[in-house]
């Protein structure tokens, strides 16, 4: 199927944005029996994600079950964890070879297939989730990130997200630019190449491989998600000092990547299914996620005895400055990041002056004074 063929019938799943915005529930679009009428489809969909992390690898598992109850039980799907079938960082080629119908990773794992996959998780110095979510449905980004994935015989829905994140846990401190250098640490996508840039020898490692590697000392530092799942993960059982912001990585989007073929063979209202239970799905855990992180902080400081930091000015600075270099280096060698770019600056520039007088004014008001409270 041709690209242009396919993003055009693909739009008709496509509606589903509306329902994916508005986080509409599971009964949309079922019958008066309590299911879709169809026939009987099974699919197999892995994550890139541990089982044990039951928000991030739980979103599959959550849309599994949604889909199946909206469809009276005529659309299955089975649930594999990281290396269940393939090995977590390969989610995407085994959707591609037709090894899964579908897969929930995070595009920004794919870079080298092409660097403007990045816009499907996070760029450094980007915009917020709900930002995001914005230009994704209503400034043209979905879209164009789906421009990118048909040629590789893919559509990405959005469907779930871990807000924004954490800087990362070092062994050691690091409190300037210069204590960068030589460390060793696990940091995927764009935000692994400005590292890279800081002085940092870069690895990604999928979610399995990431506490063994700490614990033997391969590696220095990590960078994962937040309090809850970082937690869950027993990184502070291995590292003491836990670093904000989380620059690479403000917000945060997942994709459900599924195979074009698999989706074209679906009927429509089961296409619309799977739109309908990622925008929920992808609504529930932005709220999981704000209600778990607090308390998961509070007990690994209090708990655990953490130290969390906020990185230097002069590492945020070299960031800053190394991050959009690089930004502009891609745009200038690649015409599809290029226009990806263009359209994400050009919204998240819109989005930044609002927060000005929006949520970011009041919060900085309120926070400054429940410090001192």
């Amino acid at each position: 199927m041709k690209r242009r063929d396919f993003l055009k019938r693909a739009g008709g799943g496509a509606a589903g944005v509306a329902a994916l915005g508005a986080c509409d529930g599971p009964q949309a679009g079922a019958d008066a029996a309590g299911g879709i009428d169809g026939p009987r489809v099974s699919w197999r969909m892995q994550t890139s994600f541990s089982p044990t992390l039951d928000l991030l690898h739980g979103s599959g598992t959550r849309i599994a079950e949604r889909v199946e109850a909206l469809t009276g039980g005529n659309f299955t799907m089975r649930v594999y964890g990281a290396g269940e079938i393939v090995p977590g960082l390969q989610v995407m080629d085994a959707v591609m070879q037709g090894t899964l119908q579908c897969g929930l990773t995070s595009g920004y794992y794919y870079i080298g297939k092409h660097p403007a996959l990045a816009f499907d998780t996070a760029i450094p110095f980007g915009m917020t989730t709900r930002q995001t979510l914005a230009w994704l449905h209503h400034g043209g980004g979905l879209e164009m990130i789906n421009g990118v994935y048909a040629d590789f015989g893919i559509l990405s829905i959005p469907a779930s997200t871990t807000g924004g994140q954490m800087g990362g846990w070092f062994r050691r401190p690091v409190d300037s630019l210069s204590e960068l250098a030589g460390l060793r640490m696990r940091i995927p996508g764009i935000g692994g190449e400005i590292m890279s840039r800081l002085g940092v020898t870069v690895q990604t490692l999928a979610a399995p491989e990431i506490f063994p590697a700490l614990e033997r000392g391969a590696i220095d530092a990590v960078e994962w998600v937040g309090p809850y799942d970082d937690e869950s993960m027993g990184l502070h059982e291995v590292a003491s000092y836990y670093y904000y912001p989380g620059w690479w990585e403000p917000g945060v989007t997942v994709g459900l990547l599924i195979g074009q073929r698999a989706y074209a063979e679906l009927p429509a209202p089961y296409q619309q299914a799977l739109w309908t239970v990622c925008g929920e799905t992808f609504c529930d855990r932005l709220a999981a996620y704000d209600a778990a992180n607090p308390p998961a902080l509070r007990r690994l400081v209090e708990d655990h005895g953490v130290s969390v930091r906020r990185y230097s000015d002069d590492i945020m600075e070299a960031a800053w400055r190394e991050s959009h270099a690089y930004l502009d280096e891609l745009a200038a060698g690649n015409a599809e990041f290029s226009n990806l770019y263009d359209s994400y600056r050009t919204f998240r520039d819109s989005q930044w002056a609002f927060a000005d007088y929006s949520e970011l004014g009041y919060q900085q008001w309120v926070l400054a004074r429940a410090e001192r409270a």
